[in-house]
């Protein structure tokens, strides 16, 4: 797969249209066709040597500038199969990833449960052996395309320790309740998932039992916290222009709003916010393409800033747009709201700071001894 062979105009015309409606009613299962006709799933690393780290970014920058739903399909699509592609065996890749790519299997990440949100370790759901294959049983939240998905990438414990495991939700024992009226995200067909003693095949685990938050989970969030946080710049960027364009030629008074000092102010910390995040999601980009080991912090970095930049540049835009930023059809409304969920998933803020300055200190410590 060549980058050549990604062509979102369609896929961004549609969503410029319709991403106000998917806000109330939820993406349809027709945009899972039309992304794989375009080459959108598992862009970067299934069924090939996919694109490389800075053109992915722009991917989900660009997607993220018109509907986050829309790029909620990159990232969901791409954190499952960059597990399968690093951790799955020969034949579990060759059967899994072509069907991600083709969206005849929509995959989601099950991780999240109560009291096992940012703590993942916590998890309760069970995985035990029975016969040739194994039984799941348990509870999920926040499945971001949970009423569509058709497999899921759990993460289960075992009597060895945790372990991931792809489960068809076709299978007995699987019920899907729909999230209604989430905050953000609302476009994602967010769901909560119930699995009542699920039989799925032995060979649908991942890795061996130890390994399923370590390594399967930590690759899908890793991979998740990039496409998000170049998702959260193309947010950013969509909502400074909407923004200044609004200052420039909004005249309540017989003057523009962009006439004011304090409208300009603003502007120019929204842009400042703006640049930066970018700024870190290149770096960011720069280490994965290098595979550097350095690469997973930078993206913690990269998500942190370009969230809180997102936060921050749509609070402005509907504060500049006034009446019309907090309308139903609101694109810097449905960002503003989209911005608050994008700084708690996939590790929130708080848990971010916490460390990007363990690393501070580690480093400054590692000065010191020299």
């Amino acid at each position: 797969m060549s980058v050549t062979a990604i062509d979102v105009g369609e896929i961004v015309t549609r969503a410029e249209a319709e991403a106000a409606a998917w806000d109330r009613d939820g993406l349809p299962r027709e945009m899972v066709e039309l992304a794989a006709k375009c080459g959108v799933l598992g862009a970067d690393r299934a069924a090939g040597p996919g694109i490389g780290a800075h053109e992915l970014g722009e991917l989900a920058a660009t997607l993220g500038a018109v509907c986050s739903s829309t790029r909620s399909l990159l990232t969901v699509a791409g954190m499952v199969a960059a597990a399968v592609d690093r951790w799955g065996t020969a034949r579990q890749r060759e059967y899994w990833l072509p069907r991600f790519v083709s969206g005849a299997t929509l995959p989601g990440l099950a991780v999240t449960e109560d009291g096992a949100g940012t703590e993942l370790a916590a998890v309760r759901t069970s995985l035990r052996p029975d016969g040739d294959g194994v039984v799941v049983t348990g509870r999920k939240l926040w499945v971001s395309f949970g009423e569509l998905a058709d497999v899921l990438l759990v993460l289960a414990r075992a009597e060895k320790g945790p372990v991931a495991v792809l489960v068809p939700t076709d299978r007995p024992g699987v019920r899907v309740e729909p999230v209604a009226d989430p905050l953000g995200l609302r476009g994602a067909r967010l769901a909560h998932i119930d699995l009542d003693a699920v039989a799925v095949p032995a060979e649908n685990v991942l890795a061996p039992p130890g390994f399923g938050l370590s390594h399967v989970v930590g690759t899908a969030l890793d991979h998740g916290r990039f496409t998000v946080a170049w998702g959260c710049v193309g947010m950013a960027r969509a909502c400074l222009a909407e923004a200044a364009q609004r200052a420039a030629r909004r005249r309540p008074d017989g003057s523009a709003l962009a006439d004011h000092q304090l409208v300009r102010a603003a502007l120019g910390r929204c842009w400042v916010a703006v640049e930066g995040a970018e700024a870190l999601c290149r770096r960011a980009a720069d280490l994965r393409a290098g595979g550097d080991a350095g690469a997973v912090r930078a993206t913690v970095a990269a998500k942190y800033a370009a969230a809180a930049a997102a936060a921050r540049v749509a609070r402005e835009a509907v504060q500049l747009l006034g009446a019309a930023g907090c309308g139903p059809d609101s694109r810097a409304g449905r960002f503003y709201r989209d911005a608050k969920v994008m700084e708690i998933i996939e590790g929130p803020a708080a848990v971010a700071e916490l460390h990007l300055g363990d690393h501070v200190l580690t480093t400054a410590k590692a000065g010191a001894a020299q």
